[in-house]
């Protein structure tokens, strides 16, 4: 039981990273934009929380943990959203190829990001290594008598903040998308933004808030996982990387439906660390169960695409630039 414990609490905080990252991601393909700089808005996002509060923990004698939490998160989202405009800028305005232009902000946020963590580091001095106490332990903080009930307190109420947020905009996504106006606009202009355009929707703007706000979402990812997933540290060994992947293959794990999202990304997380809790396994065995969470997508991208389903495939103007004036 115990181990069956900490497998599940395992894969609910791996999960919470991942989910982060698909949510976003999925707000951002319901415009027509594929975004596969996903890891690297995670970066962003992670090493954006961790400057701000190392500089504001050290700055101050006793630094408040609510204050620690609102500078994590607000500068992880605003550095996200920039490198979701700067995506934006690229690929709608100056109309350039998404998937390159994706792979481009994977590979200059992780670059940005392990830049300043090594900087950050080196500035912690002797022990080098960076760490932000007061945050890290808000971010990790359970309510007691909750955490406290036993096994449900174990596998329910025993996990940092963060968890319940990504629970709340996992849902709070699916609403907005399914029964707003603004929701509905948007996935008309990732069905087909011509007919969108001529409904009179502004195509353009729905785009660029869509990416910005999606990649702000992502890189709440990165923010967990620096605060809560490794305790207000850094680390340059490339696993936001792995995780973002993680994301956009949890994208179409959950056929573009953010509420699947949130059992997906539990269930990547078992897949991933079951290989811990096996016995007898050799190293080319461990990796094997790493490669799950990607197995399962890919036989799930081709049921789906046997079956055909409308609603189970992406938007249907995906990867696609807009030209109005080809409308």
């Amino acid at each position: 039981m115990d181990s069956i414990i900490s497998l599940i609490r395992a894969a609910v905080s791996f999960g919470t990273v991942i989910m982060f990252g698909s949510i976003g991601e999925i707000i951002t393909e319901k415009s027509g934009n594929l975004n596969l700089g996903v890891p690297g808005i995670m970066y962003l996002g992670g090493i954006a929380s961790l400057s701000g509060v190392y500089v504001y923990e050290n700055a101050t004698e006793n630094p408040s943990s609510l204050v620690c939490v609102v500078i994590a998160l607000l500068c992880a989202f605003i550095a996200s959203a920039l490198g979701g405009l700067i995506y934006a800028f690229l690929t709608i305005t100056l109309r350039a190829n998404q998937n390159v232009t994706g792979l481009t902000l994977t590979i200059f946020g992780s670059g940005v990001a392990n830049f300043f963590g090594g900087s950050l580091n080196t500035l912690a001095g002797k022990f080098e290594q960076i760490a932000v106490p007061v945050t890290s332990a808000a971010f990790r903080a359970v309510f007691a008598p909750l955490a406290n009930l036993g096994i449900v307190g174990q596998l329910v109420f025993s996990y940092g903040f963060m968890v319940y947020l990504a629970v709340i905009v996992a849902i709070a996504t699916h609403f907005f998308l399914n029964h707003t106006r603004k929701g509905l606009n948007l996935r008309a202009v990732g069905e087909s933004p011509a007919t969108a355009d001529a409904a009179g929707i502004n195509v353009t703007k729905n785009k660029y808030l869509a990416i910005c706000i999606g990649a702000g979402i992502s890189g709440f990812g990165g923010t967990y996982y620096v605060m809560d997933y490794i305790k207000g540290t850094w680390a340059n060994d490339g696993s936001i990387e792995t995780l973002g992947w993680l994301a956009v293959a949890l994208v179409i794990f959950t056929t573009w439906k953010s509420k699947n999202a949130i059992g997906g990304a539990y269930l990547f997380g078992i897949l991933y660390w079951m290989y811990n809790y096996v016995p007898g396994l050799t190293r080319s065995s461990m990796e094997i169960f790493k490669m799950l969470p990607y197995v399962v997508t890919l036989v799930v991208l081709i049921i789906v695409s046997l079956k055909n389903s409308k609603e189970k495939q992406p938007p249907a103007s995906l990867g696609q630039a807009y030209f109005r004036e080809d409308r």
